[in-house]
C-alpha cells in the first residue's frame, strides 16, 4: 500500500520556506466560500501579494506575505501568519492571518458638504 502524498505545505524543513497555493489559502482562511471563487477573485485581478497583482490562484504564498484583497464591500489587507491544513471553524481560520486593514474614517470626521 502506498503512503499518502504530502503537499508542499506539509513537508518538513524550515517553516519560513513552506508555501501554499493562494486559492487554497484563501479558502482555508474563509476569505472565499470555495476554491473556485478564490481562483475567480485572483483571475479578475482583485488580489495582490506584496503589492504585486496576481492573475492566478496557483501563486505560492508564505507566512509573512501581505495580501491586498479588493472585495465588493471593502478593501482588506491581511498578513499571512500561518498556512492552513484544512477549512476549519471561523476561530481557527482567523489564526491564519493578521488583519492590517486600516480603520475606515468615521462619518463624524468628515461631515457632508453643504
Amino acid at each position: 500500500m502506498r503512503a499518502p502524498k504530502r503537499s508542499r505545505s506539509e513537508e518538513g524543513g524550515d517553516p519560513a520556506m513552506r508555501s501554499q497555493r493562494l486559492d487554497r489559502w484563501l479558502y482555508f482562511a474563509r476569505i472565499s466560500k470555495s476554491r473556485t471563487l478564490a481562483q475567480k477573485l485572483c483571475q479578475a485581478g482583485h488580489v495582490r501579494i506584496n503589492r504585486d497583482k496576481v492573475r492566478s490562484g496557483a501563486k505560492a504564498v508564505r507566512p509573512g506575505d501581505v495580501l491586498t484583497l479588493s472585495l465588493p464591500s471593502r478593501v482588506r489587507v491581511l498578513k499571512i501568519a500561518a498556512l492552513g491544513d484544512r477549512r476549519g471553524p471561523a476561530a481557527e481560520a482567523q489564526t491564519l492571518y493578521e488583519d492590517m486593514t486600516p480603520a475606515s474614517p468615521s462619518p463624524q470626521l468628515f461631515p457632508p458638504r453643504r
